[in-house]
């Protein structure tokens, strides 16, 4: 008679095994069909179900149908809005997808002012066509093509001038008293991060250098703009940050230091961000050269960095209105379903140990400049204002 054949001791506990397995992974799914005490129990975190399942009971009952993706979009921007933070934002992903991008437009790159006899250049976009072709700010455009401006509409003037990329325009243009034609090809320019320009006051060559934003790579154009109007002989500088909503930190940092020879820039802190004391990295302009920084209301976050930093230092002189007062930063993360979380992670301290924010739930104490202007600081006379400012103080 044949000995049987004895089992494995555990070969019971592998079918037990899956057994148990596919219903962890069932009831993981279906947490409802559990007592409430089992629940706790088996579900590692309550809330989290709890908003599951009701995301799960609106798709299933709602009336009519709705995607699983917006619900989930509209729960995420729900717990943002609840922080009551100003500052934080869910991007869906759409939005993500266009976060950051920089605008464009085809033409030559300029920016203009209407005139009765046509259009006054007021800025040449730095490395654009215009730049290339020679044209110069204040001098006036006649004629598009022979077609003459005077009598045309803003709109009707600056649309002669645009076109598709690779085209020729020809441009009439005046100033002192001389006419000339010149043709340039157009292209596609991005709006500029970094404008500089020239002006002469009380006999004195000054420079002027616009940032719009701290993107990345913009302490590479400042720095630029600033080698180039020190190279054509300008005896001292505005930091014209009016408009500018700020950017990113690190480049707040390496911007203040083309002006600040060593020294702290900025300090930041979190309840999960490290204290991190970012310092001047070196390279910066002679500190004989005279600086004067021009703000607005609008002057935030990245700028006030570097505003405040001038200021501290006693570096630059600070024209203008009172700052936004956003004394705090943020990151953006990413999350599986292509959005981001754009949200404050922490607050930002002056080399003074001042915190211009108000925590972005209330208006923040900002800048006060040195020197205020009341009324028109948008205008041309905001300009005027801080180029007089610096003449004073070249010698």
């Amino acid at each position: 008679m044949p000995t049987p054949q004895r089992q494995p001791p555990f070969a019971f506990l592998i079918p037990l095994g899956l057994l148990v397995l596919l219903a962890g992974i069932w009831i993981g799914g279906h947490p409802r069909v559990l007592p409430g005490f089992m629940r706790h129990a088996f579900v590692a975190n309550h809330n989290t179900e709890v908003v599951d399942e009701a995301l799960a009971r609106i798709q299933h009952n709602y009336y009519r149908p709705i995607k699983s993706s917006q619900l989930t979009s509209a729960s995420i921007a729900g717990a943002v809005a609840s922080l009551h933070d100003r500052f934080s934002n869910y991007l869906t992903p759409h939005e993500y997808g266009d976060f950051g991008k920089a605008s464009s437009f085809s033409g030559v790159g300029i920016e203009v002012r209407q005139e009765h006899l046509g259009l006054r250049v007021e800025q040449v976009f730095n490395s654009s066509p215009a730049a290339r072709s020679g044209l110069h700010e204040g001098e006036l455009i006649t004629a598009v093509n022979s077609r003459k401006l005077a009598g045309l509409s803003s709109d009707a003037s600056t649309a002669l001038i645009v076109g598709p990329p690779g085209t020729d325009v020809t441009l009439t243009l005046s100033a002192h008293g001389h006419t000339r034609n010149t043709t340039i090809t157009r292209a596609t320019i991005a709006e500029p991060v970094v404008a500089s320009v020239t002006r002469t006051v009380d006999g004195k060559k000054l420079g002027v250098v616009g940032l719009a934003m701290f993107s990345s790579g913009a302490h590479a154009e400042v720095r630029d703009a600033v080698r180039q109007l020190l190279h054509s002989g300008v005896r001292g500088l505005v930091l014209d940050l009016r408009h500018n909503g700020g950017g990113l930190v690190r480049e707040a940092q390496l911007i203040a230091s083309i002006f600040i020879p060593s020294g702290v820039i900025v300090t930041t802190r979190g309840r999960t961000q490290p204290t991190n004391i970012l310092r001047a990295t070196g390279g910066a302009i002679s500190t004989s050269i005279p600086l004067v920084v021009l703000v607005d209301r609008d002057t935030a976050s990245a700028s006030e960095i570097v505003t405040a930093a001038l200021q501290d230092h006693h570096r630059g002189t600070v024209v203008g209105t009172h700052t936004f007062g956003k004394g705090v930063f943020q990151e953006v993360e990413e999350l599986p379903n292509g959005g981001a979380l754009d949200i404050t992670v922490g607050e930002y301290f002056t080399p003074n140990g001042r915190n211009l924010g108000g925590g972005g739930v209330k208006e923040g104490a900002g800048i006060t400049p040195d020197i205020s202007i009341a009324k028109g600081v948008d205008t041309d006379h905001g300009l005027a204002v801080a180029l007089r400012t610096l003449a004073a103080k070249v010698k």
